[in-house]
């Protein structure tokens, strides 16, 4: 694998959010070290809430009881469980990826909403933003009303990237309503299933790969398989 490749993983099982978190936080101290390729993680968590940087205590409701957790990103209220692609990326953000120039947050939020954009039209999905409204949205094809279909939230360290993107493919969308999603009153959620699609995990995430090249300008390496080492859960 040469320098500037990108180093794609996926985890097959569930992955807690304090192991996430862990691995994360290490491989980008490692990146601004130079000690680690940057990277994109696909992975599934078990059902949970993360809070992110703006979140409103009031924005959660959570009936069902799971484990919230407090993020450090940006962003609001944020579901993850099973069936939802969750991408993370590990970047080195001093440096320019494709088109992305360096140290330019902005430009790199603009790039993951495009690189999502970019992989749902491999299903025939068409992918939007919408300022003052995070993540991408797709109209429902019954009602034309906007839902969401992935949220976005980063965190930058030095101008080291990680947490990432978080795509729908068929997550159980009633437990979206234990919060309001990224603040959004107004707006539900959707999904590819929901959306009439049998897009399994693999092919999204093939296209995910594909659409890397085209937004990022680098190639992804072959897709490894990694285990993560279990921590101890610490729920807030």
């Amino acid at each position: 694998m040469t320098k500037d490749q990108i180093l794609w993983e996926i985890s097959k099982k569930e992955v807690s959010y304090p192991q996430a978190l862990a691995r994360m936080e290490q491989i980008a101290r490692d990146i601004r070290a130079q000690t680690a390729q940057e990277r994109i993680w696909l992975l599934e968590h078990p059902p949970l809430y993360t809070s992110g940087t703006s979140s409103r205590e009031e924005d959660l409701f959570n009936p069902a009881g799971y484990p919230t957790y407090h993020a450090g990103r940006g962003g609001q209220w944020t579901y993850h469980g099973p069936g939802q692609r969750t991408a993370y990326a590990m970047l080195d953000l001093n440096q320019p990826h494709g088109d992305l120039p360096a140290k330019d947050l902005r430009a790199y939020v603009q790039a993951l909403e495009r690189w999502i954009i970019t992989a749902l039209a491999q299903f025939g999905v068409t992918g939007e933003v919408r300022e003052g409204r995070v993540g991408v949205w797709v109209a429902n094809p019954t009602t034309g009303q906007e839902e969401k279909i992935a949220a976005i939230g980063v965190r930058v360290s030095r101008w080291v990237s990680w947490h990432g993107v978080a795509i729908n493919v068929n997550p159980r969308l009633s437990d979206f309503e234990g919060i309001v999603p990224c603040g959004i009153r107004d707006y539900g959620v959707t999904s590819l299933h929901k959306l009439g699609l049998r897009t399994t995990m693999a092919e999204l995430d093939a296209a995910l790969v594909a659409s890397w090249r085209t937004v990022f300008g680098s190639t992804p390496s072959a897709l490894q398989e990694v285990a993560v080492t279990a921590l101890q859960d610490q729920s807030a």
